[in-house]
């Protein structure tokens, strides 16, 4: 019988040394003695006991079965960083992310709405609380496809112009986050308290997000793969009033950009 190599020492080693930290510091956090730990990481103890595994894989933010099962070092650093972001399982080289959702009698997907009074609680942890989700107002949306699961997310400021503020963001949840193409319309649910953002997605191959308005006036900026929860892409908005009218300058700065696009395309290409 063959006997699957297990990774959990050298990985563990490999997971605190990308921290830049000391047996002693992770040991403590861990609410480990150091000796406890040195025998873990060194492999000296075999395995350690269930609830010593799940209190490590809950502090790295990684699957158990990824901990034992892969060696982590010939990941790479973007898969490292997809990984600590939730883009776990490495198993059969997909990926599983767990949702939670609810359903009507007939046991399809509600439609869930995440108020503004709950974006801060939904971003800090609800998001994956089966409990906090089914606390949420519920929707039956007929005309949405049935081949996803949907959530509706209200938008504050007006960086997304024309999307006018307190519109409200029908958005399909994204599993496979390899998937967005570049300048996708998501909302992105980012770590701990931080609001959740409506903004172009283009997804940058040094571990990086870039985030960009449609509102020009506002600068796009990046973050980290491991600062976000979730994405969920752009479907339909809805908003409470009829768009205004555009002035007779903002349909000249329209005119204008259009122009530059179309000259910009045609404009040959250095050869340099």
């Amino acid at each position: 019988m063959n006997h699957q190599k297990v990774f959990f020492p050298t990985n563990l080693k490999f997971l605190r040394e990308r921290k830049k930290m000391s047996q002693e510091v992770l040991a403590n956090l861990l609410d480990f003695k150091r000796s406890k730990f040195a025998a873990i990481e060194s492999g000296a103890t075999k395995l350690p006991p269930a609830e010593d595994l799940i209190k490590i894989s809950e502090y790295f933010r990684i699957s158990i079965d990824s901990l034992l099962k892969i060696d982590l070092s010939k990941l790479g650093d973007l898969k490292m960083r997809e990984l600590e972001a939730g883009n776990d399982v490495y198993m059969m080289g997909s990926k599983i992310r767990v949702l939670a959702i609810t359903v009507d009698r007939s046991n399809n997907e509600n439609t869930e709405f995440v108020p503004v009074k709950a974006k801060a609680g939904y971003a800090s942890g609800g998001y994956s609380d089966p409990e906090f989700i089914a606390g949420l107002p519920k929707f039956s949306l007929p005309w949405l496809p049935q081949n996803g699961t949907y959530r509706i997310f209200p938008i504050s400021g007006d960086s997304m112009l024309p999307i006018t503020e307190g519109s409200r963001i029908v958005a399909k949840f994204i599993e496979n986050w390899k998937e967005i193409k570049e300048d996708t319309p998501c909302i992105v649910i980012l770590n701990g308290n931080q609001d959740f953002v409506f903004k172009l997605v283009t997804l940058q191959d040094d571990g990086h997000v870039l985030l960009r308005s449609l509102n020009k006036l506002f600068e796009p900026y990046r973050v980290e793969l491991t600062e976000i929860r979730e994405i969920w892409q752009y479907h339909e908005h809805h908003t409470n009033g009829l768009p205004e009218p555009q002035t007779d300058m903002q349909q000249l700065l329209r005119a204008v950009e259009e122009i530059k696009q179309q000259v910009s395309k045609l404009a040959p290409t250095s050869n340099k």
